[in-house]
C-alpha cells in the first residue's frame, strides 16, 4: 500500500499522524481496534493544507504580538516568541514545547496556534523547519510513503521536541541571548497535535520539569502500529504527574475513541476532555490566531503555570466557562 504525498505537514499528517486509524468498539467490554483513515478524512486534511499554506502568519491577540523564527543556537526547530522582547518583563515567559502533527518535520504546522500562545507571554518551540506559509521553501516533488503499512515515517522524536526545554533554560542565563532573564524556567508545559500529542505524553511522563500538559486531537493507540513514536502504550497514562487537558474535534475526529479511552483510564491526576463541536481532526489550527482551541490552551497554561484565578474559571466548577459554552462538550475528573 503506497501513497503519493508531499513533505508538507498536512500531507504527512494524512498518513503518518497518530491517528492512522480510528478506534472501533464492537460491543461493551469488547477489545478495541484501529482501522485505516477514510478517503473523506484525507480530503479534509488536503483542504486544510491548501487553506493553511495560503494564510499569512497572525500575530496573536495577546499583549505581545508574536513572530516565528529559526535560530542558529537551536538547529532544526522553530521558535515562537513575542516580537518586541523589550516589552517583556523579567521572568515573564513560560515555556511550551510542541509535538507536530504526524510527528513531522514541519515546525510551522501549527504556526497560527503557536503564535497565539506566544502573544500571551510564552516561548513556544516546535521541532523541524518552516515548511508551510511565510518563509517556507517550495514543496519538493511528491514522495511515496515507506513507513510500516504504507505510512509516512515519522521524522521527529519526543527527544528532539524536548530539546526546546533545555535550550530555553540555557537562553535565560546566556549573557548574549535576547531572552536573558525573560523566562520563568519553572513554567514548563508540553503539548502536541495528533502524533505530536503522543510525543507530548512521552515528555510529560519522563521529564519532571513539566507542569502542564495539553493533548490535541490525539490518544494512545489500542494496538501496535510499528512506529516508535506512536507505540507508547496505554500504561503511559499511569505515569502522568500533572493535570492533563485533551482537546478534540468531536466524534468525527479519528482521535476521538482513542482519547476518550485515555480519559476513562486516567485515574492518578486530574483530567479534562473538551470536544469542540464536530470540527474533526483539523481542529482550529488553520484559523487566524489559532481559533477557539488556542485560547483554551492559553487559559489552561495561565491556570496551571501561573495560578491565574480568572483562567481557572474556564475549567473549574459546574458553571465553568467551557462547561456552559454551547460550542464545547466537556467531561472532567478531579478538577
Amino acid at each position: 500500500m503506497a501513497f503519493q504525498i508531499s513533505r508538507n505537514f498536512v500531507g504527512v499528517v494524512c498518513l503518518g499522524l497518530v491517528l492512522c486509524g480510528a478506534a472501533v468498539a464492537a460491543s461493551p467490554g469488547a477489545p478495541q481496534t484501529d482501522k485505516p483513515l477514510s478517503p473523506a478524512f484525507l480530503a479534509q486534511m488536503r483542504a486544510m493544507q491548501a487553506r493553511l499554506n495560503a494564510m499569512p502568519d497572525t500575530p496573536g491577540t495577546g499583549p505581545y504580538p508574536a513572530i516565528k523564527e529559526q535560530v542558529a543556537s537551536l538547529p532544526d526547530h522553530v521558535v515562537y516568541r513575542p516580537a518586541d522582547l523589550a516589552k517583556v518583563g523579567p521572568g515573564k515567559l513560560g515555556i511550551l514545547v510542541w509535538g507536530n502533527g504526524g510527528c513531522s518535520g514541519d515546525g510551522a504546522s501549527a504556526r497560527l496556534h503557536l503564535l497565539q500562545i506566544a502573544s500571551h507571554g510564552y516561548l513556544a518551540i516546535a521541532p523541524g523547519d518552516i515548511e508551510n506559509g511565510p518563509g517556507a521553501p517550495p514543496p519538493p516533488p511528491p514522495a511515496k510513503a515507506d513507513g510500516p503499512a504504507g505510512l509516512w515515517p515519522t521524522t521527529t522524536t519526543a527527544r528532539q521536541a524536548a530539546e526546546g526545554i533545555d535550550w530555553a533554560i540555557a537562553q535565560n542565563s546566556r549573557a548574549d541571548s535576547p531572552l536573558k532573564g525573560k523566562i520563568d524556567t519553572t513554567e514548563v508545559a508540553v503539548s502536541g497535535w495528533s502524533c505530536g500529542g503522543l510525543q507530548a505524553l512521552t515528555i510529560a511522563t519522563t521529564d519532571p520539569r513539566v507542569r502542564a500538559v495539553i493533548i490535541h486531537n490525539s490518544g494512545i493507540f489500542f494496538g501496535p502500529t510499528g512506529m516508535k513514536e506512536m507505540d507508547i502504550g496505554k500504561a503511559t497514562l499511569d505515569r502522568l504527574r500533572t493535570p492533563v487537558l485533551y482537546i478534540l474535534g468531536g466524534a468525527s475526529d479519528p482521535a476521538y475513541d482513542h482519547a476518550m479511552d485515555d480519559f476513562q483510564r486516567i485515574a492518578k491526576v486530574p483530567v479534562m476532555v473538551a470536544n469542540l463541536g464536530d470540527v474533526g481532526h483539523v481542529g482550529t489550527f488553520a484559523e487566524p490566531d489559532g481559533g477557539k482551541a488556542a485560547l483554551v490552551d492559553v487559559a489552561w497554561l495561565d491556570w496551571q503555570l501561573k495560578g491565574d484565578a480568572d483562567a481557572a474559571r474556564w475549567f473549574t466548577g459546574t458553571a465553568c466557562r467551557l462547561c456552559t459554552d454551547p460550542n464545547w462538550k466537556v467531561e472532567k475528573k478531579g478538577l
